[in-house]
């Protein structure tokens, strides 16, 4: 039988990523078995007592196979999620699904990835139509009572290729069958939730540790269209993301590492023209941006500081 390993990623947010995980306990799986490996990224605080006295009590082990695994010290999310997707590696998973710890799911959305991966072998990254959960969205106001929960998060990923900015397809929109079709005509798929075939991890590597976090997902999706695969949006999988809980938008740690990943990314996929634009954009900013974390976001950039680089 077909078999998945589900990697959630936690730190300093056991609350959280216990409801992510009693979400994907009622998974419907008929036609295949999977394991959740929790993946603990030397978490601060008290969080892997807290989940594992949790999964004992609730008795996950007996709903489906779940094991804590715990990094030596915060690897972000590239290195958190690898080394998840290593350990699912050894143990020869078919599939493997990345899913945020601010995820609620429907229960049949995991087998509806898994008939279209199975449907067609180019298909190598999978995602679903994501919403905002119900009192996340980010114009709350905007919406009529009835319409919260049915908001649009992500229909998939779009890239700006001249300015390298990358978008959610369908964002803040409310749904009305406007993206209701399976489509590949997508640039990325978030890492918030992505299903990926255990070969392709195997064929051109896991996420690159060098962005720490943010684009590694953008990067690993443009590997895997070079390699000759496809990406694809399937819109009758499901899930609600509780958005932007663990890391604030437009934060420090926003500016830092978006500011040195575009740099990263552009330089490794970019047009010559697009490349020279975003240099001479990048130099500007260092005497125009009000913004500390940017500036040096910048300056690690060129000085090759990749990783967790300056960031406190």
């Amino acid at each position: 039988m077909t078999s998945i390993a589900i990697i959630v990623l936690n730190w300093n947010q056991p609350t959280l990523t216990i409801q992510t995980i009693k979400s994907l306990l009622k998974i419907k799986h008929f036609s295949f078995n999977y394991k959740i490996f929790l993946v603990d990224n030397a978490s601060t605080d008290n969080s892997v007592s807290v989940i594992a006295s949790e999964a004992r009590q609730s008795r996950w082990n007996q709903t489906v196979n779940f094991e804590i695994l715990q990094t030596p010290s915060n690897l972000g999310f590239a290195g958190g999620n690898n080394f998840g997707i290593k350990q699912a590696l050894k143990e020869n998973f078919d599939y493997i699904l990345i899913i945020n710890n601010d995820c609620v799911v429907d229960p049949n959305f995991l087998q509806i990835l898994l008939k279209s991966a199975q449907k067609n072998p180019k298909l190598a990254i999978l995602c679903p139509k994501t919403y905002f959960a119900k009192g996340y969205e980010f114009y709350k106001d905007r919406y009529k009572k009835n319409e919260l929960g049915k908001v649009i998060w992500s229909a998939g990923g779009h890239m700006d290729w001249n300015n390298i900015l990358g978008s959610n397809i369908g964002a803040d929109q409310v749904d009305k069958g406007q993206f209701n079709k399976i489509t590949t005509d997508i640039d990325f798929i978030s890492g918030c939730c992505m299903f990926v075939k255990s070969k392709l991890f195997k064929e051109i590597g896991l996420f690159d540790k060098k962005y720490f976090m943010y684009l590694e997902d953008v990067d690993f999706c443009q590997k895997a269209k070079k390699a000759g695969y496809k990406l694809a949006y399937i819109p009758n999988s499901k899930i609600w993301h509780l958005s932007a809980q663990s890391s604030s938008t437009g934060g420090n740690l926003h500016h830092y590492f978006i500011s040195r990943n575009r740099l990263l990314f552009a330089m490794r996929y970019a047009s010559l023209r697009t490349k020279l634009a975003i240099i001479r954009q990048s130099i500007e900013k260092l005497f125009t941006s009000k913004y500390t974390w940017e500036k040096r976001g910048i300056i690690d950039f060129y000085l090759h500081r990749f990783n967790k680089g300056s960031w406190k």
